[in-house]
């Protein structure tokens, strides 16, 4: 990116950030978001960032990602796993498919068994992050007219 910036313009940064990077960062990012190595794909998407900006090294990244319209590597990985959620809808059930008394909000859980390995991965964490979700976004989540990936 430092080679090429002098002779690019600003829109053709972003074209190389897109192909280059970012479809490399998004390749089965459901499944490795969460691991410990995401911190140091995360940095290089700053340092990306802030050569396309010509910002200093101390600049916060915040700003300047939506400036660039940008996702986050957090924000796209929340993104990867909800529309992992949607896609497969029938490997989870529902709080009100297993009828519990005391629970008002609709929560999901995962059909599958409490080995660690799963409870580490893509299921445990996409439940958990729909669980967190306001209501009107899980409203839109159970609407097939607003998102059909059929």
């Amino acid at each position: 990116m430092r080679s090429i910036k002098p002779d690019m313009s600003l829109n053709n940064l972003g074209i190389v950030y897109y192909s280059n990077f970012n479809s490399i960062k998004n390749y089965g990012l459901p499944f490795w978001g969460n691991s410990s190595h995401s911190i140091n794909i995360f940095r290089m998407q700053k340092n990306k960032i802030k050569i396309m900006l010509a910002c200093k090294k101390r600049v916060s990244c915040g700003n300047l990602s939506r400036k660039l319209k940008i996702l986050t590597l957090v924000s796209q990985y929340i993104l990867s796993l909800m529309l992992f959620m949607i896609k497969n809808k029938n490997q989870f059930i529902g709080n009100l498919e297993i009828q519990c008394r005391y629970q008002t909000t609709y929560k999901l859980s995962s059909t599958y068994t409490k080995s660690d390995k799963i409870w580490e991965g893509i299921y445990y964490s996409g439940v958990r992050v729909y669980n967190n979700l306001p209501l009107h976004i899980k409203d839109i989540y159970d609407d097939p007219k607003i998102l059909n990936f059929n």
